[in-house]
């Protein structure tokens, strides 16, 4: 789905499969996010799917909060475009009706399904119907036993995530990740660190309540970015207010930005001074969306600035300098035509989508 360069450096987990996923052991980082329908609503859920896989989800999450919303999980899978993972909270019982689903994955949280008896079986049936299980600890819901022992913070999350991977390991069940999530960064870096000191299961990356499009985008990419550039995780969700679609947008810019996958286009553009004579906010608005639906990884330059814009547009795969009235196509850094302003966008959807076809 993206390119993935040679992922040196990396911190070295164990192979988990997630349906035809493959996660760890040095696999590329899967982007992953989460429906915000209720799950018994099939078409309205399959459309939020749909819609995600289409941006580069490659793993969605459904929340399985009752046995409505189990009765749906069979249609579900059998209509998704990309793996799913059942959100399971409180009642284990849901977990064996999300398998019996057919699901690829289950996520359970040790802060409220604590019974080892009850994790045995639901890691029994995972065995038994080739599913994973992700251990997701969240900062506000641990194990009691944990918080007696350590207190609230990084080292009782670990603590959560070890107890319980333990007793699914007791069963023989070894297709397992876990997540360390907190809404403060920090917590969440240590989080991190320390179970990677303890264990090779494959982490999945996220900051939990991060907040709205804006400030959660911001929170992640710094908290995310962070273990990424220290060679942590194996799959991320940037957690949002808002739609799915905006998640995985915002992941598969942190990979972009870390140079570790690409997938369709990097949009590079000025920063904007008193030299610009033109709308470029408006310009590059335009040219994402003309060009959002573009999965070939390409470095796209929108500049408005006659100081650094032909510069910036022939380092670019593709680019337009604009000026008053008019501006310059540029493409592998070599001008091939000069355009009114208002054929410079078109001039250049259509370069993109012909590079997108001859590839």
């Amino acid at each position: 789905m993206g390119e993935q360069k040679e992922m040196k450096g990396r911190n070295q987990t164990r192979t988990v499969k997630l349906g035809r996923l493959t996660i760890g052991g040095g696999a590329p980082v899967a982007v992953q996010t989460m429906t915000n329908t209720p799950t018994a609503d099939v078409s309205a859920t399959l459309a939020q799917i749909e819609r995600s896989a289409e941006r580069g989800a490659e793993i969605v999450r459904l929340a399985v909060p009752d046995q409505e919303a189990a009765r749906t999980i069979k249609e579900i899978v059998s209509r998704s475009p990309v793996p799913l993972v059942a959100d399971i909270h409180f009642d284990y019982r849901l977990a064996l009706a999300a398998l019996a689903g057919g699901v690829a994955g289950l996520r359970l949280n040790p802060g409220n399904i604590r019974d080892p008896e009850k994790i045995r079986k639901v890691a029994e049936a995972a065995g038994l119907a080739g599913a994973a299980l992700r251990v997701g600890v969240n900062s506000g819901s641990l194990d009691p036993a944990m918080v007696e022992r350590y207190g609230h913070g990084p080292e009782a999350m670990v603590g959560s995530a070890l107890r319980e991977i333990a007793l699914v390991e007791e069963t023989g069940f070894a297709n397992v990740k876990v997540s360390l999530k907190a809404s403060s960064v920090e917590e969440t870096l240590q989080a991190v660190r320390l179970f990677a000191q303890e264990s090779d299961v494959p982490q999945h990356l996220g900051i939990t309540e991060a907040g709205d499009v804006k400030s959660g985008a911001v929170r992640s990419a710094v908290g995310l970015g962070i273990l990424l550039h220290e060679g942590y995780g194996d799959t991320i969700r940037v957690s949002l207010t808002g739609p799915p679609e905006e998640e995985v947008d915002c992941a598969w810019e942190i990979l972009r930005s870390l140079d570790l996958r690409r997938r369709g286009p990097n949009f590079i553009s000025c920063p904007m001074c008193g030299r610009c004579r033109i709308d470029l906010p408006k310009l590059l608005r335009d040219v994402k969306e003309r060009l959002k639906d573009l999965k070939t990884p390409l470095t796209i330059a929108v500049m408005g600035c006659v100081v650094n814009g032909p510069g910036e547009a022939r380092k670019a795969d593709l680019g337009i300098a604009g000026g008053k009235g008019k501006g310059r196509l540029f493409v592998k850094g070599r001008p091939v035509g000069s355009y009114p302003f208002e054929g410079l966008v078109q001039a250049l959807e259509e370069r993109a989508k012909a590079w997108e076809e001859e590839s």
